[in-house]
């Protein structure tokens, strides 16, 4: 079969011209360094800095606020980590118990393609029995992103016109301004797999009741919770019509201001009804936190993207950036006491495409040298400048093949690869020059009057 096809293209010149011309062509499409033509489109093989060589690993993640790391261990921890091990594909389990919350790490086996898994992992949540797991704990699956998904960090900060750092703004309103606005911006760009928020406070409404007063009205402290809940929510009813037009009905309950919670009723008394806010203080205040964001010694608000799985990290960047420049003109501004306008501004402190380019560019000054390198040494050695051009145009070309096949086979373009490829040059030319060797000889061998043809072939 392979003399066949040797014999083919060494007959049809034709063809095979035109077949390394479209392999030259689909090359440079799918070439990972950014090469940009005007007639060719693009479509570059995924690249990143450093190969992903973690295991094939979906996280469970399940909080229970408050509770002592024995109780999520023997309450949530256990219990899942017991219903998941009957998945199909599962090589090992591990699991993580901590103060609040439970991480569970499923870890599969390598041949299970990702999101099949996830899918086999989220219909096993959704059949739990019932009461396996405490009231209101809600298990969520992680995002579908592998641990190198971290590919940019930012944080919010105020600038003036200048790009020059400002302050005079609360952590809280960075905060707000980040989890409801830019994170959602974020969220949407293609290839993202989940925008997280980190540093300021989330901003919450508080109650400090007085429990003195809880005593002397004899009201328990979980009236007072449920009292709250239930003065926020609307109510629906039907509707009434009046000259021939249909109303529709409804009771306004959402709470929407400090004022709303004061004026919820817990209990009455000797026909007077008693508020939130004569047992109590209700304010705007921080939530608990147990982290926070340092950038130069000073706390900050931030977020971390995290690309998806089998996505391209240096396009997902690119793309995110494009939307932070789109989303920039939105965010709030505010005149500072001293006059100085304060504009909050996106400010990336992690960006991997840094290390990306730089390590693109050294392996392709690195394969540029040792191809010219190599056509050198062919030349000195064949002593041909046919067979020397014949063997030195087969090191770009099957480079070019090879970005072919990653992009197709969903292999990175990364350190690994790339040097990969390189080492893999000396092996392509010792062929070559044996090849061409032995070819040579033999024309020189050949009587005169033989085809050319039937001296190779």
């Amino acid at each position: 079969m392979l003399n066949k096809l040797i014999h083919y293209f060494l007959e049809n010149k034709l063809v095979t011209m035109l077949l390394i011309l479209l392999f030259l062509a689909w090359g440079f499409v799918t070439a990972p360094f950014g090469w940009e033509t005007d007639f060719l489109p693009s479509d570059p093989v995924a690249v990143d800095a450093i190969p992903d060589i973690g295991e094939n690993q979906q996280i469970v993640f399940t909080q229970w606020m408050g509770r002592s790391p024995q109780d999520i261990e023997d309450q949530i921890t256990y219990p899942l980590t017991t219903s998941l091990l009957g998945i199909p594909g599962v090589k090992s389990i591990r699991s993580s118990s901590v103060f609040g919350f439970s991480s569970i790490y499923i870890i599969f086996k390598e041949e299970i393609e990702f999101y099949w898994s996830r899918s086999r992992i989220l219909e096993k949540l959704n059949s739990l029995p019932a009461g396996i797991l405490p009231t209101g704990v809600q298990p969520t699956l992680g995002p579908d992103a592998t641990a190198l998904g971290q590919v940019f960090w930012y944080t919010v900060e105020g600038r003036d016109n200048n790009g020059n750092p400002t302050g005079g703004w609360d952590l809280h309103e960075i905060r707000t301004v980040q989890d409801f606005y830019v994170k959602y911006g974020l969220n949407a760009v293609d290839g993202v797999s989940e925008v997280a928020s980190i540093g300021g406070y989330v901003q919450e409404y508080q109650i400090d009741v007085n429990p003195d007063i809880l005593k002397v009205y004899d009201i328990p402290l979980h009236k007072v919770m449920m009292a709250v809940k239930k003065s926020n929510r609307d109510v629906g009813a039907k509707t009434i019509e009046i000259n021939q037009a249909e109303y529709l009905v409804r009771g306004l309950g959402y709470v929407k201001s400090i004022e709303d919670i004061e004026k919820a009723v817990v209990a009455v008394h000797d026909n007077v009804p008693i508020r939130v806010k004569d047992i109590g203080i209700v304010s705007l205040g921080p939530a608990t936190r147990r982290g926070l964001l340092d950038k130069d010694g000073a706390e900050v608000v931030g977020g971390v993207v995290v690309a998806r799985f089998g996505s391209n990290p240096l396009q997902v960047i690119n793309n995110v950036k494009d939307k932070i420049v789109a989303i920039a003109p939105g965010l709030p501004k505010k005149v500072l006491a001293n006059g100085v306008e304060s504009q909050l501004t996106i400010v990336p402190f992690y960006d991997r495409t840094q290390l990306i380019y730089e390590t693109l560019g050294t392996l392709e000054e690195a394969l540029l040298l040792e191809i010219l390198i190599t056509i050198l040494v062919v030349i000195v050695m064949v002593l041909n400048l046919r067979a020397a051009i014949l063997i030195s145009s087969l090191l770009p070309l099957a480079v070019l093949m090879v970005f072919i096949a990653m992009r197709y086979f969903g292999v990175d373009a990364n350190i690994v690869a790339l040097s990969g490829i390189a080492i893999a040059i000396g092996t392509m030319v010792d062929l070559g020059i044996v090849l061409s060797e032995n070819v040579l000889k033999h024309i020189a061998e050949a009587p005169k009057t033989q085809k050319l043809l039937n001296t190779i072939y």
